[in-house]
């Protein structure tokens, strides 16, 4: 199996199980239980990982929040801000390609009387900042834009917008489950006050996330979702996950592989010199260095992947791939239906090989091109 699906999810490194494994077995301590060796050891190994995730961000460690996982971060950001009894505010900004993590907790807050925005982009996929600046009113509690698409992978200026809602005193929140341990990001220098990561995007364990909450310049105040032990400084109770936050914070140690560009380009090079009628979804250079987003014209994406079994890819989101629907993030950027169906994501990791691009884009072109003959005329 050759997989190109990491923005779905990445296989463990094996650096990152190997830090894991003692914390299965021998250091299986409760951080809350700090009364005994075994708690406190827990307890310390916490906070070292929460320095080592901190630290690929600029953050104070005490800023992170241990949760189970990106899409808990974005509630927490979101709906927590909101129910903050600190805030009087009731509009939200947001873009309308969001991961439906971020806009599913918004459309919940609209039904609790917020008035949620959702700007369009544009058909490279880019939100335009004078249509955010405009869309910002005295009323503006937050600004939520992610920093890169998990579907065509475009990377948002996220330093320019964090500096814009700092000029207009709007709290800025950015997803950042594709980018973290890939872009750099400065939370500091790019005024972001609220970011979501997830540990399994990034070659760590699932189950596992932060969010990173701004402590002064302002100090964020989020009301907890989960309430039950008061954990993590009273904003998410549970027991922490401490062999996934080990994992999470051994991850975040280890450097993007800078070659996954290179690999990339020749993937996408290989398909659109052996295939007439592809094209790339999203802005070409605007984008993460692992991503590609192609459609295939008058080749079904769902086929494709199906008659390619040995190369794993997506035809749509992984987290709404189950919905049998049509991107709404491509249709955002006006591509037609046909296009949109005829689309595949292509998301390398640190573990792929030229050999192995070159063999899958070897059964893409083969398989585009048969799909291509067989159609009815």
């Amino acid at each position: 199996m050759i997989y190109l699906d990491h923005n779905a999810t990445t296989p463990v490194d094996p650096r990152v199980l190997d830090a894991m494994m003692p914390f299965f077995t021998e250091h299986f301590g409760n951080p809350a239980s700090r009364h005994h060796v075994l708690g406190c050891d827990a307890a310390k190994t916490v906070e070292t990982a929460r320095e080592q995730v901190a630290s690929v961000i600029g953050a104070d460690p005490r800023e992170i929040i241990w949760t189970s996982g990106a899409t808990e971060s974005d509630n927490l950001a979101l709906q927590g801000v909101a129910q903050s009894p600190v805030y009087k505010k009731r509009h939200i900004v947001t873009v309308a390609t969001e991961h439906r993590a971020v806009l599913d907790p918004c459309e919940v807050l609209e039904t609790r009387g917020f008035r949620v925005t959702y700007l369009g982009v544009d058909s490279d996929g880019c939100l335009d900042l004078d249509r955010l600046t405009k869309a910002i009113t005295d009323q503006t509690l937050m600004v939520s834009v992610m920093h890169a698409n998990n579907e065509i992978g475009v990377l948002h200026p996220i330093a320019d917008i964090g500096a814009l809602c700092k000029d207009r005193g709007v709290l800025f929140h950015t997803d950042a489950t594709q980018s973290f341990g890939k872009e750099p990001i400065d939370v500091h220098a790019m005024g972001i006050d609220l970011l979501s990561a997830s540990a399994h995007k990034m070659h760590g364990p699932k189950g596992v996330g932060m969010l990173y909450v701004r402590r002064r310049d302002p100090r964020v105040r989020c009301a907890a979702l989960l309430h039950g032990g008061g954990h993590e400084r009273g904003l998410r109770s549970g027991t922490l996950n401490v062999p996934g936050i080990v994992g999470m914070g051994a991850a975040a140690t280890l450097r993007a592989d800078d070659g996954v560009r290179a690999l990339r380009d020749r993937l996408e090079t290989g398909i659109l010199s052996g295939l007439d009628g592809v094209e790339i979804n999203g802005h070409r250079t605007q984008r993460l260095a692992n991503t590609t987003n192609l459609s295939f014209d008058g080749v079904d994406g769902a086929k494709l992947m199906k008659a390619m079994p040995e190369v794993a890819v997506s035809s749509s989101s992984a987290c709404t791939s189950a919905l049998l629907q049509p991107s709404y993030v491509l249709g955002a950027l006006g591509c037609h239906e046909a296009r949109i169906r005829g689309s595949v994501r292509f998301s390398l990791g640190r573990f792929n090989t030229a050999e192995e691009i070159d063999i899958a884009t070897a059964q893409v072109v083969e398989s585009v091109r048969a799909l291509r003959t067989a159609r009815p005329t």
